[in-house]
């Protein structure tokens, strides 16, 4: 079957069983790509960088590729071994957040151009976030370090993002590597998973992620306000300090969670967060791939609850109904 063949069926296929593979060098294009894609309905199989690409195997039964760089050799060679339907290739600067009119008209574009490549017109009827977004009632802080990704991640995996929380997570991350962890995270979920680059609200349905270059503050309004100052102290981003940030301002409305990892970050403002009713839970020392950080938690006497990653998220949805936060939607 030729690709013209297999692009004229996929228009009778779910969106959800149309395979969508993402080669962008830019970084903050390959989070508006996801975006988008995940906004259509579609499977994200992968969002990469083409040198990322350069080192997997030959992808199997991709539809569509999205390729926002120099078309090489060995990338043509990956697109024909994929019994690919269709490919779209080159396109414009996606804008920040912070400018979210033009980010928006970003996404009809490209929107746009997937609605007319597969004859899909309901595409351009949908928003761009076309889930449906619930206040937020419970703010989550999820700290980690090492381990961390695959420990956040299978919570994730095991999270409603319907549900009425919003998620802010500080990792203790290489630099060069941070802009890979929305990627790690987004894989096989439903999760919107984006670095703070500008002042943002917390959104349910979204995980922000802390930068490591720069402090974050949150308020009362809902807001992470992105600070000029850099970090203080040994860890960056620092978790202790962001936990007892957002106890003083959210109180008995926040859960945190602290995941896999060394050292004891998180540890140096207990006594007074706990004046602030806020909840705290550890991740399972046991099943962490570095047991220090969530141990120190527990060593504390402050820790109300220790389970595995989906325990974690199971505790969260129960804790969440227990409050009458679901009523209306159920």
């Amino acid at each position: 079957m030729t690709p013209n063949e297999r692009l004229a069926l996929l228009k009778f296929k779910p969106n959800r069983e149309i395979n969508v593979l993402v080669v962008a060098d830019n970084a903050h294009q390959r989070l508006a790509f996801s975006d988008t894609i995940k906004a259509c309905g579609f499977t994200l199989v992968d969002c990469l960088s083409s040198q990322q690409l350069g080192t997997k195997p030959q992808y199997a039964h991709v539809d569509l590729w999205l390729i926002d760089t120099e078309v090489t050799e060995s990338i043509e060679r990956l697109v024909y071994a994929s019994d690919y339907s269709a490919m779209l290739i080159g396109f414009s600067q996606a804008p920040y957040l912070n400018e979210l009119q033009h980010y928006r008209k970003w996404q009809r574009k490209l929107k746009r151009k997937l609605a007319n490549l597969l004859e899909m017109p309901e595409l351009l009827t949908s928003t761009p976030h076309s889930d449906p977004v619930f206040p937020w009632r419970v703010v989550v802080f999820l700290g980690a370090s090492m381990g961390g990704p695959a420990a956040v991640k299978e919570f994730l995996d095991h999270l409603s993002p319907n549900l009425p929380i919003s998620l802010l997570l500080a990792h203790h991350f290489n630099q060069n590597m941070l802009e890979t962890l929305p990627r790690i995270l987004n894989r096989h979920n439903a999760w919107h998973c984006q670095i703070i680059t500008s002042t943002r609200r917390l959104q349910s349905g979204y995980c922000l992620i802390a930068p490591i270059d720069k402090q974050i503050i949150c308020d009362s309004d809902g807001r992470i306000i992105l600070s000029n100052q850099n970090w203080q102290g040994e860890y960056k981003p620092s978790i202790g300090h962001i936990m007892k940030n957002m106890s003083d301002v959210y109180g008995s409305d926040l859960v945190s969670i602290i995941f896999s990892g060394m050292g004891n970050d998180g540890t140096q403002y207990l006594t007074a967060i706990q004046d602030n009713r806020s909840q705290l839970w550890a991740q399972d020392p046991k099943l962490s791939t570095c047991s220090s950080q969530p141990q120190a938690i527990i060593d504390s006497g402050f820790c109300q609850f220790v389970a595995s990653p989906q325990a974690l998220a199971e505790k969260l949805e129960d804790f969440v109904r227990h409050r009458s936060y679901l009523k209306k939607f159920t």
